[in-house]
């Protein structure tokens, strides 16, 4: 949803093809499902929070990691911590002289633990604690709003504590069970007996390990139904999804599984386990965890073009046409993205997400609810981009449509034809004119569309996403010509006062925050900073940016250089019988020819046609030449009714770096004069009109094929020899009006 838009020049994009950017990506701000596995063995336990994660060290250090709101996911100093317990929004560690400190969020004092040092095992869940005691008691502290603190059970009998989220278990030296809290569905009415030897607690349903290695559970019967068995050894619980370990090293796992958090790792070598809300994780018997579920971290790679975010899940553009999601699932905005490699643009909105592909069309896939994930159907589209709850696409011919909720008139755009980029936020959709004007549309009730007068605008993105029914709060950014930035909407956290400067080349908009990315390839943020969203890494290698709902990407690589480029020949004629269209680069001091990607075919834009070969070659001077090849007929049948037209072309090194030249070629629909001036045996055919035509433009050498030009009308021969040289030369052995045909067009030869 948060995806920047910049039109060079104010001309619509209008040919289907990949970024040239390639990198790696990074990410700040919210990363509630930080997805790092720890590959050095020095963990001896771990804890899964809602949202973040954390693990003891063998020095008896913490580590955390995860969300970070109220400091949650920060690791703790000092050596000193025996046991560690993460909560929703905070934690608590035990000490080695039996004391227990707690952080995070104590809106309920949860997170300020009783005095005392007699404390020898901990537990959290929600907004309270639970600790027991040397003594075989219970105390509890923090939230008691169905009773789980005030009605702890009494008793110096117990060996083992477990909360659920508004629910607690207690398990006794004779084996038996106790529970207190919310007893909604019975979660916290365990089953008789006295052959218990573990608990764990859920927010909807809780289990217990047996001593003949068997597991029972109760409560909601979708989350409490566990395998069957008798080798289980321990048992995790988290919101809605359980875990068990095997006597064999082996997990096993169940329950909802929209992020995949129920389905661990193969593996026989875990000895312990942990379960969060919407991930899990797993202690190996080496000492190094691995984790799976929903993941906000970025994938590891440097060949990604492209990014995109929305609200908890984000995708990525391979440099080879596939897509890669991670991130909250619970919709298939993630493990339902698509295969294949022909994809060319991504975006994503609250719950879902869409593609365009290389022939136009678009996919879509996740929430569905208004249809914001079944696509308008066609193949000449040109640009995508998710709301909230709704998408708009940019046609070839520069209309743009709508789809998905439509309660505020948002997915019903203009009527109009002369669009060259779009954006949609939560209710509303802008889009940006040929004109360099800004066009408004849907809900207004932050100014946000109601774009600032000017046509002066390059780039648009939209902020705002569905908070609530009630909330629909909103903004708009867009990038001027001369590098500025200016705002409109919602401005409650500043997000709609750009900083001051003419220095940005992209933009990007958030829920309450913005990034821009600067000319130097550095980034800015500003807005809402509660998660450090808008505070990002110091460099100035970034190419691209994203913004999502409390959490930011950028795609971290060298940008593409421009480099001096000739296309060969300047001008084409539809009939020619030529076969190649050739671009000719020179490549800058410092390279060499091995540094060039042979294999990835250079692409002409604005029709996406592909190279046919790449041949690289080095003069005496050392500087490397690079001329990429392409089909003559292919690109006259895209080129059919344009008389001159500006192209770039890409290719790139193997480093995955691009570089691209800029040239003009004029395509030739009519026929032009030539003068024959016969010069002993040698017919020279000298072009005098038009004025464009030159000796450079008849170069032999480098442009004109020997079918290029041929006698007809009456000589007997063929052309018998071309001599090289500024203009085609033809030796005959009959001279009279005959015909030449070529590249520029027909006419009379008089000898």
């Amino acid at each position: 949803m948060r995806k920047l838009f910049f039109i060079s020049g104010l001309i619509a994009l209008t040919f289907l093809t990949i970024p040239s950017s390639a990198g790696t990506i990074v990410s700040w701000g919210d990363q509630r499902f930080d997805g790092r596995d720890f590959e050095s063995a020095q963990f001896q336990s771990i804890s899964a929070g809602r949202m973040h994660s954390l693990a003891l060290k063998s020095d008896g250090t913490i580590v955390g990691w995860g969300q970070n709101k109220y400091d949650k996911a920060t690791s703790l100093p000092g050596n000193d911590f025996v046991a560690i317990a993460a909560g929703y929004l905070h934690n608590i560690a035990l000490k080695s002289d039996g004391s227990i400190v707690g952080w995070g969020d104590d809106k309920y004092g949860q997170a300020t633990p009783p005095a005392g040092n007699d404390y020898i095992a901990i537990a959290t869940a929600g907004g309270y604690s639970i600790a027991l005691k040397s003594g075989g008691s219970i105390i509890g502290w923090g939230s008691d709003y169905y009773g789980q603190v005030t009605d702890t059970p009494a008793g110096n009998d117990f060996i083992a504590v477990a909360p659920g989220f508004e629910h607690s278990l207690a398990l006794k030296s004779d084996g038996s069970i106790v529970g207190w809290g919310k007893n909604k569905k019975g979660r916290a009415s365990p089953p008789d007996g006295n052959d218990f030897v573990a608990i764990a607690a859920g927010e909807f349903h809780s289990l217990a390990l047996k001593s003949d290695g068997s597991i029972i559970g109760w409560g909601w019967d979708h989350y409490a139904t566990p395998p069957a068995g008798n080798d289980f050894v321990a048992i995790a619980v988290g919101r809605m999804h359980s875990l068990a370990l095997k006597s064999d090293g082996s997990i096993v796992g169940w329950g909802i599984n929209t992020n995949g958090q129920a389905s661990p790792p193969d593996g026989n070598d875990f000895v312990a386990i942990a379960a969060g809300e919407f991930h899990s994780l797993a202690l190996r018997s080496d000492g190094t965890i691995v984790r799976w579920g929903a993941d906000l971290s970025p994938p590891a790679g440097n060949d990604f073009a492209a990014i995109a975010v929305g609200y908890e899940h984000s995708l990525a553009l391979k440099s080879d046409g596939s897509i890669v999601a991670w991130g909250w699932g619970n919709y298939g905005q993630v493990t339902d993205t698509p295969d294949g490699n022909d994809f060319v643009a991504i975006d994503a909105g609250y719950y879902h997400s869409l593609a365009l592909k290389a022939d136009g069309s678009i996919v879509a896939w996740g929430n569905d609810y208004y249809g914001q994930a079944s696509p308008v159907t066609g193949n000449d589209f040109v640009a995508i981009n998710a709301g909230a709850l709704h998408n708009l696409a940019l046609k070839a011919d520069g209309s743009v449509i709508g789809w998905g909720r439509n309660n505020a008139g948002q997915t019903s755009p203009p009527d109009e034809n002369d669009f060259v980029a779009i954006a949609a936020g939560s209710y509303h959709g802008i889009a940006l004119k040929s004109d360099g004007s800004i066009a408004g549309w849907g809900e207004d009730n932050y100014g946000q569309a109601t774009p600032p007068a000017g046509n002066d605008y390059v780039a648009i993105s939209a902020g705002g996403f569905v908070y609530s029914l009630y909330d629909r709060i909103s903004h708009n950014i867009a990038l001027k010509s001369d590098g500025s930035i200016v705002g409109w909407g919602d401005d409650y956290y500043g997000q709609s006062t750009p900083p001051a400067g003419n220095a940005y080349v992209a933009i990007a908009a958030g829920e309450y925050h913005n990034i821009a990315l600067k000319s130097d390839g550095s980034i800015v943020g500003w807005g809402d900073d509660n998660y450090g969203q808008s505070t990002p890494p110091a460099g100035n290698d970034y190419v691209a940016i994203a913004a999502g709902y409390y959490y930011s990407l950028a795609l971290k690589g060298k940008p593409p250089i421009e480099v001096p480029m000739k296309l060969t020949p300047q001008a084409l004629n539809p009939g020619s019988k030529g076969k190649w269209l050739k671009a000719h680069f020179t490549l800058p001091e410092g390279y060499d020819i091995n540094d060039v990607d042979v294999n990835t075919p250079a692409v002409i834009e604005p029709f996406a046609i592909e190279s046919d070969n790449i041949k690289v070659s080095s003069d005496s001077n050392g500087i490397v030449g690079v001329v990429a090849s392409f089909d003559r007929n292919l690109f006259c049948q895209a080129a059919t009714g344009n008389e001159t037209v500006e192209v770039t072309v890409t290719s790139q090194f193997i480093s995955g770096q691009s570089f691209y030249g800029r040239d003009t070629i004029k395509i030739v629909n009519n026929y032009f004069d030539f003068v024959c001036v016969l010069a002993s045996q040698w017919l020279r055919a000298d072009c005098n009109q038009p004025d464009w035509c030159s000796g450079t433009d008849l170069d032999q050498n480098a442009i004109v094929d020997f079918t290029d030009f041929s006698l007809l009308d009456g000589c007997s021969y063929e052309v018998i020899r071309i001599i090289k040289g500024v203009r085609p030369h033809f030796l005959l052995d009959c001279c009279w009006r005959h015909r030449i045909i070529g590249d520029y067009g027909e006419t009379e030869a008089h000898c």
